[in-house]
């Protein structure tokens, strides 16, 4: 296939060829989605949760950020590089938005040299990923707690982490990634993914309110949107020509697409080694965190390693049932990255790691503050 045919295939369908390894990953999902009996039925369902409870907010989330930059003509990345002392407070405001969007997009800009490493361990120790979707929705008055008190240890987190130069060597450099190569035009899978992101969110946005969307939408609408959204973004994935991070001269859609099909793909891994594990190794959380009252603060910020949101809705989702206490809930999401942990990884993973330590030290000093000094707040 010559050059000139690759480039009109890609811009009507997926005429790229698959790498191979992404390809093995496509077809082992479309093997385990397509599975018999209760083990596909879990598979799918988990899929269908994956694309309704995170990847539909990631895209929404990503679309604004990246819009506006288009809209309004500026570079996101190019602003917190401009910002100099206040890069910090804007990494830690992106992060601290509901959602994982601002955080991906502060990751994506260290990844291309825009900004320090205490904007990174400020944006990921403020955000709290999708789970401030459900707090905001079910409990509103610990939200208006939590996101502030995450922003302030954000901002002080990365000036710490500025002013003593703990950054990692090769933080500053722009290693790990830098500016991906142009994708081009816009292309039709990117608006195939969009028109089933938008009915996604619907779901997402009515699942956060309480409600029971298999009654409200019923249950075949659902499982179609959820798989479409899935079976397009592992398509997406699989042919892609960028790491992880897409190029700012691309369109917002194109890059909409692109992130969130590269974080969906890491979050149905994580959902579907979480519930394999609890439907066939016997893990139960709940019970784990019920067992030692003192440990589930430390419980709650070991979970908040793990990335992804899954983990860390299970913990909200304990904490507006009652079942841990709110010291457990804010040292979740002081010490969870959400979805940006997964493009941090891709693009530096030694930044990463470090990131996530230095955010266990705030998490753990807030966290059993309130646990011994304020035991009934919020509760």
């Amino acid at each position: 296939m010559t050059t000139q045919t690759m480039q009109a295939a890609d811009r009507v369908g997926f005429g790229r060829p698959p790498r191979p390894r992404r390809l093995a990953v496509a077809v082992a999902l479309l093997a385990l989605g397509l599975a018999p009996g209760e083990f596909g039925a879990l598979t799918r369902g988990l899929m269908v949760d994956a694309y309704v409870q995170v990847s539909a907010f990631v895209a929404a989330t990503l679309l604004l950020f990246y819009g506006a930059e288009r809209v309004f003509r500026f570079d996101i990345g190019q602003v917190l590089n401009n910002a100099r002392t206040a890069q910090v407070p804007m990494a830690a405001l992106l992060g601290a938005t509901p959602g994982c969007g601002g955080a991906v997009v502060v990751v994506a800009a260290y990844g291309s040299g825009h900004v320090s490493f205490g904007a990174v361990v400020a944006t990921l120790t403020a955000t709290m990923g999708d789970a401030a979707f459900l707090l905001i929705a079910t409990r509103p008055e610990a939200a208006a707690v939590v996101l502030p008190l995450s922003f302030g240890v954000g901002i002080l987190s990365g000036w710490i982490i500025d002013g003593l130069k703990m950054a990692p060597a090769l933080a500053q450099s722009g290693h790990g990634g830098g500016i991906a190569p142009r994708i081009g035009p816009q292309r039709k899978r990117d608006f195939a993914f969009l028109a089933v992101a938008l009915p996604g969110l619907v779901l997402g946005i009515t699942q956060l309110t309480g409600a029971d969307i298999g009654a409200v939408f019923g249950p075949g609408t659902i499982l179609a949107i959820g798989l479409a959204g899935t079976a397009i973004g592992v398509a997406i994935w699989a042919t892609s020509p960028v790491h992880a991070m897409t190029n700012p001269a691309d369109g917002p859609v194109t890059r909409m697409a692109e992130e969130t099909s590269f974080i969906s793909v890491w979050v149905i891994g994580a959902y579907l080694a979480y519930d394999y594990a609890a439907a066939y190794a016997g893990l139960d959380i709940e019970a784990m965190f019920a067992a030692v009252a003192p440990l589930l603060p430390l419980i709650a910020i070991a979970v908040g390693f793990v990335p992804g949101c899954g983990p860390q809705v299970l913990v909200t989702t304990l904490y507006i049932n009652g079942l841990v206490p709110f010291s457990a809930l804010v040292g979740n999401a002081i010490s969870n990255d959400g979805d940006a942990l997964f493009p941090a990884i891709a693009l530096n993973p030694r930044a990463a790691v470090l990131a996530t330590v230095y955010s266990a030290v705030p998490a753990l000093i807030v966290a059993y503050g309130f646990y011994f000094w304020a035991p009934g707040f919020m509760n």
